[in-house]
Protein backbone atom coordinates (compact mmCIF):
# COMPACT_ATOMS: atom_id res chain seq x y z
CA UNK A 1 0.00 0.00 0.00
CA UNK A 2 2.71 2.47 1.14
CA UNK A 3 4.44 1.57 -2.35
CA UNK A 4 1.10 3.13 -4.66
CA UNK A 5 2.52 6.54 -3.30
CA UNK A 6 4.59 6.82 -6.38
CA UNK A 7 3.24 3.82 -8.77
CA UNK A 8 3.81 -0.19 -8.51
CA UNK A 9 6.89 -0.43 -9.17
CA UNK A 10 10.24 1.12 -7.96
CA UNK A 11 11.23 4.30 -9.25
CA UNK A 12 14.72 6.04 -9.75
CA UNK A 13 14.15 9.88 -9.26
CA UNK A 14 15.37 13.47 -9.38
CA UNK A 15 14.28 15.83 -6.99
CA UNK A 16 15.96 19.54 -7.28
CA UNK A 17 15.43 21.52 -4.47
CA UNK A 18 12.43 21.43 -2.73
CA UNK A 19 12.10 17.96 -4.81
CA UNK A 20 15.12 16.68 -2.61
CA UNK A 21 13.25 17.39 0.39
CA UNK A 22 10.49 15.27 -0.76
CA UNK A 23 12.82 12.61 -1.92
CA UNK A 24 14.39 12.16 1.18
CA UNK A 25 10.30 12.10 2.75
CA UNK A 26 10.20 9.36 0.19
CA UNK A 27 13.15 7.65 1.73
CA UNK A 28 11.81 8.13 5.02
CA UNK A 29 8.14 6.80 4.50
CA UNK A 30 8.15 4.32 1.49
CA UNK A 31 11.77 3.49 0.80
CA UNK A 32 10.95 0.51 -1.10
CA UNK A 33 8.86 2.88 -4.04
CA UNK A 34 12.48 3.93 -4.98
CA UNK A 35 15.30 1.57 -6.80
CA UNK A 36 17.49 4.72 -6.35
CA UNK A 37 17.82 8.18 -6.09
CA UNK A 38 19.31 11.31 -7.10
CA UNK A 39 19.21 14.82 -5.10
CA UNK A 40 20.70 18.58 -6.40
CA UNK A 41 20.94 21.19 -4.13
CA UNK A 42 17.89 19.84 -1.97
CA UNK A 43 19.76 17.73 1.10
CA UNK A 44 17.59 18.97 4.20
CA UNK A 45 18.45 19.45 7.92
CA UNK A 46 17.20 16.33 9.81
CA UNK A 47 18.03 18.48 13.06
CA UNK A 48 17.52 22.04 12.34
CA UNK A 49 14.33 23.83 13.95
CA UNK A 50 12.70 26.83 11.70
CA UNK A 51 14.78 29.24 13.33
CA UNK A 52 18.05 27.33 12.90
CA UNK A 53 17.36 27.28 9.44
CA UNK A 54 16.83 30.87 8.79
CA UNK A 55 18.94 32.05 11.13
CA UNK A 56 21.97 30.49 8.85
CA UNK A 57 20.11 31.78 5.68
CA UNK A 58 20.65 35.46 6.93
CA UNK A 59 24.31 34.70 6.66
CA UNK A 60 24.14 33.61 3.81
CA UNK A 61 22.04 36.16 2.06
CA UNK A 62 24.79 38.84 3.42
CA UNK A 63 27.19 36.84 2.03
CA UNK A 64 25.61 36.60 -1.63
CA UNK A 65 25.20 40.67 -0.84
CA UNK A 66 28.89 41.15 0.00
CA UNK A 67 29.48 39.50 -3.72
CA UNK A 68 27.23 41.25 -5.21
CA UNK A 69 28.47 44.60 -4.26
CA UNK A 70 31.66 43.33 -5.14
CA UNK A 71 30.65 42.75 -8.69
CA UNK A 72 28.96 45.97 -8.92
CA UNK A 73 29.51 48.62 -6.09
CA UNK A 74 27.99 51.68 -7.21
CA UNK A 75 24.56 49.59 -7.21
CA UNK A 76 24.56 49.84 -3.33
CA UNK A 77 23.95 53.71 -3.74
CA UNK A 78 21.48 52.92 -6.45
CA UNK A 79 19.31 50.48 -4.21
CA UNK A 80 19.74 52.81 -1.44
CA UNK A 81 18.46 55.75 -3.68
CA UNK A 82 15.87 53.49 -4.97
CA UNK A 83 14.74 52.83 -1.27
CA UNK A 84 14.56 56.21 -0.16
CA UNK A 85 12.45 56.96 -2.92
CA UNK A 86 10.01 54.95 -2.58
CA UNK A 87 9.74 55.78 1.30
CA UNK A 88 9.13 59.51 0.04
CA UNK A 89 6.76 59.14 -3.09
CA UNK A 90 4.07 56.90 -4.28
CA UNK A 91 5.13 54.40 -6.90
CA UNK A 92 2.72 52.44 -8.25
CA UNK A 93 3.24 48.85 -9.24
CA UNK A 94 1.09 47.80 -12.93
CA UNK A 95 -1.22 45.96 -10.55
CA UNK A 96 -1.78 49.51 -9.12
CA UNK A 97 -0.42 49.32 -5.58
CA UNK A 98 2.25 51.03 -3.96
CA UNK A 99 5.91 49.56 -4.02
CA UNK A 100 7.36 49.90 -0.53
CA UNK A 101 10.80 50.49 0.42
CA UNK A 102 10.21 46.87 2.07
CA UNK A 103 8.94 45.06 -0.66
CA UNK A 104 11.75 46.64 -3.25
CA UNK A 105 14.13 45.02 -0.83
CA UNK A 106 12.65 41.90 -1.43
CA UNK A 107 14.47 41.40 -5.02
CA UNK A 108 17.62 39.94 -3.38
CA UNK A 109 15.35 36.77 -3.65
CA UNK A 110 17.43 36.06 -6.82
CA UNK A 111 20.50 36.67 -5.64
CA UNK A 112 20.83 32.80 -5.23
CA UNK A 113 20.94 31.95 -8.96
CA UNK A 114 23.11 32.13 -11.21
CA UNK A 115 22.81 34.87 -14.44
CA UNK A 116 20.86 36.79 -11.89
CA UNK A 117 23.23 39.35 -10.76
CA UNK A 118 23.65 40.95 -13.89
CA UNK A 119 19.73 40.57 -14.87
CA UNK A 120 19.22 42.73 -11.17
CA UNK A 121 22.00 45.13 -12.36
CA UNK A 122 20.82 46.01 -15.51
CA UNK A 123 16.88 46.52 -13.60
CA UNK A 124 18.69 49.01 -11.33
CA UNK A 125 20.62 50.78 -14.02
CA UNK A 126 17.63 52.00 -15.67
CA UNK A 127 15.66 52.49 -12.76
CA UNK A 128 15.24 56.50 -13.24
CA UNK A 129 13.76 58.59 -15.56
CA UNK A 130 13.50 62.14 -15.61
CA UNK A 131 9.71 63.18 -14.10
CA UNK A 132 7.93 66.26 -14.13
CA UNK A 133 8.47 66.52 -10.39
CA UNK A 134 11.91 65.09 -10.46
CA UNK A 135 13.07 61.95 -10.84
CA UNK A 136 10.36 59.36 -11.26
CA UNK A 137 11.03 55.46 -11.61
CA UNK A 138 10.65 54.42 -15.09
CA UNK A 139 7.70 52.19 -16.62
CA UNK A 140 10.53 49.25 -17.16
CA UNK A 141 11.44 49.34 -13.92
CA UNK A 142 8.21 49.10 -12.30
CA UNK A 143 7.06 46.65 -14.90
CA UNK A 144 10.10 44.26 -14.02
CA UNK A 145 10.01 44.79 -10.34
CA UNK A 146 6.30 44.33 -9.94
CA UNK A 147 6.91 41.26 -11.96
CA UNK A 148 9.75 40.15 -9.52
CA UNK A 149 8.11 40.76 -6.42
CA UNK A 150 4.80 39.39 -7.63
CA UNK A 151 3.49 36.18 -5.73
CA UNK A 152 0.03 35.85 -8.42
CA UNK A 153 2.14 32.69 -9.85
CA UNK A 154 2.61 31.10 -7.12
CA UNK A 155 0.60 31.59 -3.96
CA UNK A 156 0.92 28.13 -2.54
CA UNK A 157 5.35 28.87 -2.20
CA UNK A 158 3.97 31.53 -0.43
CA UNK A 159 1.73 29.74 1.84
CA UNK A 160 3.62 26.74 2.62
CA UNK A 161 7.08 27.77 1.97
CA UNK A 162 8.42 27.69 5.83
CA UNK A 163 6.50 24.66 6.64
CA UNK A 164 9.45 22.81 4.65
CA UNK A 165 11.31 23.04 7.22
CA UNK A 166 8.81 22.42 10.23
CA UNK A 167 9.79 18.63 10.73
CA UNK A 168 7.29 18.44 13.59
CA UNK A 169 7.11 22.08 14.37
CA UNK A 170 5.13 24.85 13.99
CA UNK A 171 6.83 28.17 11.74
CA UNK A 172 5.03 30.83 13.77
CA UNK A 173 6.77 33.00 11.32
CA UNK A 174 10.15 32.25 11.80
CA UNK A 175 12.00 34.77 8.83
CA UNK A 176 10.24 37.74 10.57
CA UNK A 177 10.94 36.64 13.97
CA UNK A 178 14.70 35.46 13.42
CA UNK A 179 15.39 38.61 11.23
CA UNK A 180 15.44 41.05 14.64
CA UNK A 181 19.02 39.15 15.54
CA UNK A 182 20.43 40.45 12.13
CA UNK A 183 19.86 44.76 12.27
CA UNK A 184 22.11 44.73 8.87
CA UNK A 185 18.81 44.55 7.01
CA UNK A 186 17.32 47.58 8.46
CA UNK A 187 20.33 49.95 8.40
CA UNK A 188 22.54 51.72 6.36
CA UNK A 189 24.35 50.56 3.52
CA UNK A 190 21.49 48.91 2.21
CA UNK A 191 20.79 44.99 2.18
CA UNK A 192 18.63 42.84 0.03
CA UNK A 193 16.66 39.93 1.49
CA UNK A 194 16.20 36.87 -0.10
CA UNK A 195 14.25 34.02 0.28
CA UNK A 196 12.17 34.42 3.23
CA UNK A 197 8.49 35.04 3.53
CA UNK A 198 7.07 37.48 5.53
CA UNK A 199 3.58 38.03 6.70
CA UNK A 200 3.41 41.42 5.31
CA UNK A 201 3.24 39.98 1.74
CA UNK A 202 -0.29 38.85 2.60
CA UNK A 203 -1.11 42.73 3.19
CA UNK A 204 1.02 44.38 0.35
CA UNK A 205 0.37 41.52 -2.69
CA UNK A 206 -2.50 41.94 -4.03
CA UNK A 207 -2.78 38.21 -5.00
CA UNK A 208 -1.98 37.35 -1.76
CA UNK A 209 -4.30 39.63 0.52
CA UNK A 210 -6.76 37.06 0.31
CA UNK A 211 -4.93 34.34 1.72
CA UNK A 212 -3.61 36.21 4.75
CA UNK A 213 -5.95 34.21 7.26
CA UNK A 214 -4.96 30.79 6.04
CA UNK A 215 -1.50 32.16 5.83
CA UNK A 216 -1.83 32.80 9.64
CA UNK A 217 -3.34 29.50 9.94
CA UNK A 218 -0.50 27.61 8.30
CA UNK A 219 2.33 29.48 10.17
CA UNK A 220 0.65 28.35 13.75
CA UNK A 221 0.19 24.99 12.85
CA UNK A 222 2.08 22.12 14.04
CA UNK A 223 3.43 19.87 11.08
CA UNK A 224 3.95 15.86 11.30
CA UNK A 225 7.77 14.78 10.96
CA UNK A 226 8.74 15.01 7.56
CA UNK A 227 12.42 12.67 7.95
CA UNK A 228 12.61 9.41 9.87
CA UNK A 229 16.15 9.12 10.80
CA UNK A 230 15.75 5.63 11.79
CA UNK A 231 14.55 4.34 8.30
CA UNK A 232 17.07 7.13 6.80
CA UNK A 233 20.07 5.06 8.75
CA UNK A 234 19.13 2.11 7.80
CA UNK A 235 18.88 3.20 3.75
CA UNK A 236 19.83 0.42 1.25
CA UNK A 237 18.44 2.78 -1.81
CA UNK A 238 21.57 4.02 -3.74
CA UNK A 239 21.25 8.31 -3.12
CA UNK A 240 23.76 10.73 -5.20
CA UNK A 241 23.31 14.55 -4.02
CA UNK A 242 24.88 17.33 -5.45
CA UNK A 243 25.82 19.90 -2.62
CA UNK A 244 26.56 23.87 -3.95
CA UNK A 245 29.21 25.14 -1.72
CA UNK A 246 27.67 28.80 -2.00
CA UNK A 247 24.13 27.69 -2.11
CA UNK A 248 22.18 30.72 -1.07
CA UNK A 249 19.01 28.54 -0.44
CA UNK A 250 20.01 25.61 1.15
CA UNK A 251 22.71 25.23 3.82
CA UNK A 252 25.59 22.90 2.65
CA UNK A 253 26.77 21.93 6.11
CA UNK A 254 23.36 20.80 6.94
CA UNK A 255 22.82 18.76 3.81
CA UNK A 256 26.40 17.31 5.05
CA UNK A 257 24.97 16.21 8.12
CA UNK A 258 21.98 14.47 6.31
CA UNK A 259 24.19 12.80 4.16
CA UNK A 260 26.39 11.30 6.59
CA UNK A 261 23.04 10.11 8.32
CA UNK A 262 21.81 7.80 5.20
CA UNK A 263 23.99 5.03 4.10
CA UNK A 264 25.51 4.81 0.62
CA UNK A 265 24.33 8.77 -0.33
CA UNK A 266 27.52 9.84 -2.28
CA UNK A 267 27.99 13.49 -2.04
CA UNK A 268 29.73 15.82 -5.31
CA UNK A 269 30.42 19.52 -3.67
CA UNK A 270 30.83 22.10 -5.87
CA UNK A 271 31.11 25.43 -6.07
CA UNK A 272 31.24 25.53 -10.04
CA UNK A 273 27.73 25.56 -10.21
CA UNK A 274 24.27 27.61 -8.42
CA UNK A 275 21.68 26.24 -6.39
CA UNK A 276 19.87 26.81 -10.36
CA UNK A 277 23.00 24.51 -11.91
CA UNK A 278 20.92 21.57 -12.91
CA UNK A 279 18.49 24.44 -14.89
CA UNK A 280 21.34 26.40 -15.75
CA UNK A 281 24.12 23.98 -17.13
CA UNK A 282 22.56 20.49 -17.22
CA UNK A 283 25.24 19.33 -19.47
CA UNK A 284 27.93 19.94 -17.02
CA UNK A 285 25.72 19.21 -13.78
CA UNK A 286 25.59 15.45 -15.32
CA UNK A 287 28.78 14.96 -16.67
CA UNK A 288 31.15 16.76 -13.86
CA UNK A 289 29.36 14.68 -11.51
CA UNK A 290 31.03 12.34 -8.66
CA UNK A 291 33.06 9.16 -10.35
CA UNK A 292 32.21 5.41 -8.20
CA UNK A 293 34.62 6.39 -5.27
CA UNK A 294 32.92 6.86 -2.22
CA UNK A 295 35.02 9.86 -1.59
CA UNK A 296 33.24 13.35 -2.74
CA UNK A 297 34.92 15.61 -5.23
CA UNK A 298 34.86 19.24 -4.85
CA UNK A 299 34.36 21.25 -8.06
CA UNK A 300 36.08 24.57 -8.43
CA UNK A 301 34.90 28.13 -9.85
CA UNK A 302 32.68 30.54 -8.87
CA UNK A 303 29.11 30.13 -9.36
CA UNK A 304 26.14 32.45 -7.41
CA UNK A 305 23.65 31.29 -5.87
CA UNK A 306 20.17 29.73 -7.32
CA UNK A 307 16.69 30.10 -8.52
CA UNK A 308 14.06 27.79 -6.49
CA UNK A 309 12.93 24.54 -7.95
CA UNK A 310 10.06 23.71 -6.19
CA UNK A 311 8.16 20.32 -7.10
CA UNK A 312 9.77 16.91 -7.06
CA UNK A 313 11.36 16.61 -11.08
CA UNK A 314 11.00 13.37 -12.42
CA UNK A 315 13.41 13.29 -15.22
CA UNK A 316 12.36 11.58 -18.23
CA UNK A 317 16.11 11.21 -19.13
CA UNK A 318 17.06 9.81 -16.03
CA UNK A 319 18.60 7.05 -17.42
CA UNK A 320 20.94 9.28 -18.84
CA UNK A 321 22.09 10.99 -16.13
CA UNK A 322 22.63 7.08 -14.44
CA UNK A 323 24.82 6.38 -17.14
CA UNK A 324 26.69 9.98 -16.49
CA UNK A 325 26.49 10.08 -12.50
CA UNK A 326 28.37 6.58 -11.63
CA UNK A 327 27.97 6.57 -7.94
CA UNK A 328 25.98 3.26 -7.98
CA UNK A 329 28.26 0.96 -10.10
CA UNK A 330 26.01 0.34 -12.36
CA UNK A 331 24.45 1.48 -15.61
Amino acid sequence: MRRHLIGDRPWSVLGQSFGGFCTVTYLSLAPEGLREAFITGGLPSLTASPDEWYRTAYLRVLAANDRYFARYPGDRDVAARIAGHLAERDERLPTGERLTPRRFQTLGLGLGASGRFDDLHYLLEEAFVAGREGAALSDTFLQSAGATVSYAAQPLYALIHEACVCDGTASNWSAQRVREEFPEFDAEPFTFVGEMIYPWFFEEDPALTPLRETADLLASYEWPALYDPDTLAANTVPVAAAVYYDDMYVDRDFSLETARVIPGCRTWITSEHAHNGLSADPESSTTSSPSSTSEPRAGCGGGHGGGVGWGCHFLWGWSRLRVRWAPFGRA
